[in-house]
């Protein structure tokens, strides 16, 4: 009997500005670095999942190898025309499309904050378009995955050149938002240099018309959010920064999908960092690593006293000033607290005056530091996310499969990741619905008291912990998606 013959692979071409390990500065580089990785492993049907990057520093020092595929060129407003060099190489089993040129300088970092941004992210996406192009002349049907304002154009060009060349109708595209406040304000100049028409005669806002991510939000075959509570938030006043209206046109076509968690590289029972690793079967193990944590960071090793903690850049989006407003009502309490972040001048002042107010209890670490947030996580009862947005958030998701419960607003990926119910048979953390320190201290209150009923909370904990975050639920969704949008 002859075997039944392989499904014909679905090609994705996955652009972002960052993607872990590889180059890492934000959430973005979490799913770039997880999200097709986790397509390949599927294989109903195969999906030939390959990523697109622009060649930052740091980048290839990290690859063993890479070969240059084509040279092409990207014209300017001026008549010169800048050539771009693709190359190809692989990581740890994943494909992936370098970019460089003049824009993109081997030795700078992701991100400048200048409009020097908006010109590499520009070229990388004018650049990363051509070799759509060309795959999509060997590959057939394919799947053009840009994310957030960097990658938009791409999805925008794309649009435009389908209406002169009817063969790249093949080609359909999904533009995921990460993060829409971010909408690409430093490529204005940029936009026009490259000679990318502006989105006159669309439903876009007029503001938004010379923008890469409102520009792409408009071209794109379909919209996913990192969420399904912040796909409904942006179709708002108060989380769609002025879109709300274009987006609520595009309803049918919007949708959210859940950011999934590296289960292998977040996991506390093999995690080489903690001084006891644990699972939810042996959580008495895990009071081991409070008890050091308590002592490294010369603090009253009490564990009866709960530990909270926040992980966080220090960004007034966070709502760290919620935080410690709410903090300064409950000092009667017995509680400790560590910060670990940086960011906001004006919040890491504030931060570092509350730890000097109360030096018994609070600690600040000033920086960013996987290694000891690891430790926060494994040692921490409690984690503090007040964010006044959250279009995901990692952070809750790795405290619960470590066992440190979140208290978090309302909102986002928060609402949708955290299971905060009233009789606790099925709570995971808790959760408050105004961005008041009034409705955190309150729900605070109510985690406090939790804590002091120790079955109880273990009961939370080992609810928490066995939550299925994995990329492998998340993967299966956009593949759905995908084969959707080719059938269309």
């Amino acid at each position: 009997m002859e075997a039944a013959p392989s499904s014909p692979p679905l090609h994705v071409l996955f652009l972002a500005a960052e993607a872990s390990p590889l180059i890492k500065v934000g959430g973005l580089a979490d799913v770039a670095g997880s999200l097709p990785r986790a397509l390949r492993r599927l294989d109903s049907p195969p999906c030939d999942a390959r990523l697109v990057l622009p060649m930052h520093a740091g980048i290839a020092e990290r690859l063993d190898s890479y070969q240059l595929v084509t040279e092409i060129k990207i014209q300017t407003d001026t008549g010169e025309a800048l050539p771009a060099s693709i190359y190809q190489a692989e990581h740890q089993g994943l494909p992936i499309y370098l970019i460089s040129g003049p824009p993109i300088s081997p030795d700078s970092p992701a991100y400048s904050g200048t409009e020097a941004d908006g010109d590499k992210f520009v070229f990388f996406s004018l650049a990363a378009l051509a070799l759509t192009e060309q795959l999509a002349t060997t590959w057939g049907r394919m799947i053009l995955h840009a994310n957030d304002w960097h990658t938009a154009l791409a999805v925008y060009m794309l649009r435009m050149r389908q209406i002169e060349r009817p063969a790249l109708q093949c080609v359909r595209t999904l533009l995921t938002i990460h993060n829409l406040p971010f909408m690409g304000q430093e490529a204005r100049n940029a936009i026009e240099r490259y000679q990318i028409p502006p989105a006159h005669l669309t439903a876009l806002p007029e503001w938004a018309q010379t923008l890469p991510l409102p520009m792409g939000l408009w071209a794109a075959d379909h919209i996913n959010a990192v969420s399904p509570t912040y796909a409904e938030e942006i179709l708002t006043p108060e989380f769609g920064c002025g879109l709300e209206t274009f987006l609520q046109g595009r309803r049918e076509h919007l949708s959210g999908i859940l950011n999934g968690l590296d289960e292998h590289e977040w996991d506390p029972a093999h995690d080489p960092t903690l001084a006891s690793p644990y699972n939810w079967q042996t959580l008495p193990q895990r009071q081991i690593n409070k008890q050091e944590l308590l002592h490294e960071m010369q603090m009253e090793t009490d564990l009866q006293v709960p530990l909270l903690i926040i992980i966080s850049r220090l960004d007034r989006q966070k709502g760290i000033d919620i935080a410690l407003d709410g903090l300064s009502k409950m000092l009667e309490q017995p509680w400790s607290l560590i910060i670990l972040g940086r960011g906001d001048p004006v919040l890491e002042s504030k931060c570092q005056e509350f730890a000097q107010a109360h030096p018994d209890r609070v600690r600040f670490i000033q920086r960013l530091d996987v290694t000891l947030a690891r430790r926060l996580y494994a040692g921490g009862d409690i984690l503090l996310m007040p964010s006044r947005y959250e279009p995901c958030g990692l952070a809750q998701m790795i405290a619960m499969r470590y066992g440190c419960i979140p208290v978090a607003r309302a909102t986002g990926g928060l609402k949708d990741t955290i299971e905060d119910d009233p009789t606790f048979q099925h709570s995971t953390g808790f959760l408050f619905n105004e961005p008041t320190s009034d409705a955190f201290a309150q729900k605070l209150h109510e985690a406090l008291n939790c804590f002091r009923n120790f079955t109880l909370w273990q009961e939370i904990q080992k609810r928490a912990m066995q939550k299925d975050f994995s990329w492998k639920r998340s993967a299966q969704i956009y593949l759905e998606l995908y084969q959707k949008l080719l059938h269309a």
